[in-house]
């Protein structure tokens, strides 16, 4: 009787849940994160559980295959939920319908062949596979796709190694005594249940957890970066060179401010689409010449800003020259017109400075070299004394 109640609360939980996760994804428009995913989960499993409280005992039957083959699908569909949610599309309903049919037959086919026994230890032995293959998926996300996440991942692989370990010693104690050892009233059996009600419970606010984080971090994201390069904005470089500059072994930095050459002709000429393809154009060649630990910032119009860490006057006179001559080299593409849309592009280099809050003497420092490039002709490196590359 204890064990049918605790079976029939995880019900509750995971149906108000998969109504919770369904709602939540109607709000997330456009990138669901999978959460319909997860909901669709919940309602697997809620439903495998209710037809266990409708069938009885452990036995032979339609509702008690129907009963197994939720149960498997339910976990894979949270493994589905969690491939989008990190940003990996997936099929779901092709996968679920195809692994329903295939584990439905095999049920039967291990039914007639091995037993009833035989069927109750194959679903167990499979979970104890898929769970132990999400736990090690989990704990590999905490060092490659999840980095940021390394604490909710931590607890999310020990939560799946509890139900792994619980699926395991459900399969030994089948092999050892068979279909008794599901009975409702047996220890085992509550443990299993309270278990799963604690993961029914504490889960889904972890994911609603990630989602919250997921939305923050995007919108950071967005506040510290122009939405058409995807370079950082001003704020973002600020915000990253204070982080610098705090550390303790920080190096000196330079500034080259790169302006597009008659960018203003380019936009009357072809059409502000076309001026937007040059920008996003630059920045790619920014970023491709850059070098590792390099900051870029668009910081406004046609002008972009490259923070060069950890080098000296030749070097970073080095990197500026390779980035004009990659500019004039480049063409804009993606445009219907027969002749390539060529640019190039004048740079002011600044002095070097150690710390952010002479950002703006040197921004100025180096926009004087860059008018002195401008005057003396463009598409060319001028340095903060004038000296000329």
């Amino acid at each position: 009787m204890t064990t049918s109640v605790i079976l029939g609360m995880l019900c509750a939980h995971l149906l108000c849940f998969c109504v919770m996760f369904l709602l939540i994804s109607t709000r997330l428009n456009g990138k669901k994160m999978g959460m319909e995913v997860f909901g669709l989960g919940n309602l697997l499993l809620g439903l495998a559980y209710i037809l266990q409280l409708l069938d009885g005992p452990p036995d032979w039957g339609f509702m008690s295959v129907v009963n197994h083959t939720l149960t498997l699908c339910a976990p894979v569909a949270y493994l589905l939920g969690a491939m989008r949610f990190f940003d990996r599309p997936t099929p779901v309903l092709r996968p679920l319908l195809a692994l329903a049919a295939g584990y439905s037959v095999l049920q039967v086919l291990v039914q007639l062949t091995l037993g009833d026994a035989a069927r109750h230890a194959l679903l167990a032995g499979l979970c104890v596979l898929l769970f132990l293959g999400m736990t090690v998926a989990v704990l590999y996300g905490r060092r490659s796709f999840a980095k940021d996440l390394h604490v909710e991942m931590t607890v999310f692989a020990v939560l799946i190694a509890g139900i792994c370990i619980l699926n395991a010693a459900k399969f030994a104690m089948i092999l050892n005594g068979g279909v008794a050892a599901l009975d409702m009233s047996s220890g085992f059996q509550k443990v299993f249940y309270i278990y799963m009600s604690f993961l029914a419970t504490v889960l889904p606010p972890c994911a609603v957890w990630l989602v919250l984080r997921r939305l923050t971090d995007e919108l950071r994201t967005l506040a510290a970066h122009d939405p058409l390069t995807r370079l950082l904005n001003r704020r973002g470089l600020m915000d990253a060179l204070d982080a610098h500059f705090r550390s303790r072994t920080a190096a000196p930095a330079y500034l080259l401010i790169v302006d597009i050459d008659h960018f203003k002709s380019i936009n009357d000429t072809h059409g502000h689409n076309v001026g937007d393809l040059v920008l996003s154009r630059v920045a790619d060649v920014l970023k491709a010449n850059s070098r590792q630990g390099d900051l870029i910032c668009r910081l406004g119009g046609e002008e972009f800003v490259v923070i060069a860490l950890d080098t000296d006057r030749a070097g970073v006179l080095q990197l500026a020259e390779r980035m004009r001559s990659a500019i004039e080299q480049s063409e804009v593409p993606g445009t219907a017109m027969k002749q390539p849309i060529l640019c190039t592009a004048t740079i002011g280099v600044s002095d070097e400075f150690t710390s952010a809050h002479a950002f703006d003497e040197f921004l100025q420092q180096a926009d004087a070299a860059l008018y002195r490039g401008k005057a003396a002709g463009r598409n060319r490196v001028e340095w903060e004394l004038a000296q000329e590359v």
